[in-house]
This record gives C-alpha cells, sequence and structure tokens, in this order.
C-alpha cells in the first residue's frame, strides 16, 4: 500500500523573493517554476525540495483569503514540519545567517528528534528535525507523564 502524501502551499507577499530566500536559508531547491503572467507575483507557482524529498509549493496573495503572516500581524493557522538528514545545528546555523529568526534553539525532544524551529523573513514558522535515536512509546509517556495515543508506535 502507497504511503499518504501531503504538500503545503505556502503564501507570500513576494514569492519569488521568498523562493531565493527559502533556497539560501534552508537549502530547498526549485523544483519548478511559473512566473505570474505580466510580471505579476502573485500569479506565480513554485515548488520547492530538498535533496529530492518532499515538496512544498511557493504562491503569491491571489485570493483575498491567501495571505502572508507579514501581511495579517505576523498569525500563523499552520507550521510547516520539515525532516531532515545530516547536521541539524548547522543547518539552524545556516538559516540564522540568511536571517531566520530562531524562535527555538535545537534541543533534543522526548520522542527522539531533535528540533529548531525558525521563522522566516515574511514570518511564516518552520520546524526542522532530525531524528537521533528510537523512543518506545512507554519511554515518552513516562517522559511527559501522560498517555499517548498513536496507532503505528510500539
Amino acid at each position: 500500500m502507497n504511503s499518504p502524501n501531503f504538500t503545503v502551499a505556502v503564501v507570500y507577499r513576494e514569492p519569488r523573493a521568498a523562493v531565493d530566500w527559502l533556497a539560501c536559508a534552508f537549502g530547498f531547491e526549485v523544483t519548478m517554476a511559473i512566473e505570474g503572467p505580466d510580471g505579476d507575483p502573485n500569479k506565480s507557482h513554485y515548488e520547492m525540495a530538498m535533496g529530492g524529498r518532499g515538496r512544498i509549493m511557493i504562491g503569491g496573495e491571489w485570493a483575498a483569503w491567501t495571505r502572508s503572516p507579514a501581511s495579517i500581524g505576523g498569525a500563523n493557522t499552520q507550521m510547516t514540519h520539515v525532516e531532515l538528514t545530516g547536521d541539524l545545528d548547522g543547518h539552524c546555523e545556516r538559516a540564522r545567517s540568511a536571517g531566520a529568526t530562531i524562535a527555538a534553539e535545537p534541543e533534543d525532544q522526548f520522542y527522539g528528534d531533535r528540533t529548531y524551529r525558525a521563522i522566516d523573513l515574511e514570518d511564516h514558522v518552520w520546524t526542522f528535525s532530525v531524528h537521533v535515536r528510537d523512543v518506545t512509546r512507554a519511554e515518552a509517556e513516562a517522559a511527559i507523564g501522560q498517555r499517548i495515543g498513536a496507532s503505528s508506535w510500539a
């Protein structure tokens, strides 16, 4: 059976600048670029991946209900979580050097991942993680002091 596939679409006021910044700060690679007709950035569409894995879509504020957090006082209704392979701490420093605000420094989590949280130039919140150790559900429950309901965690 195939695993479900989900793709996030992220809205920016300046999508072309966002694509360049996301490549520099987070290491995403452009896999598709459609410039807006007549240079209209709101009608552009970009897709990015990392090391051939995953996909994010980047677009402009093309409808009244599509807004960058920068256009609505920094509010976010979702965050994007990216599982990395390799050096999470180095990835965090790369993001910081490119101008990301680091909202949570790299830290090992009770469920076996090391994570950090970054805010991009238009106030989108991104969480990056690497798996650092296997943890049983019982170990995680003991660490947080409560039961975890999970259908696929032994």
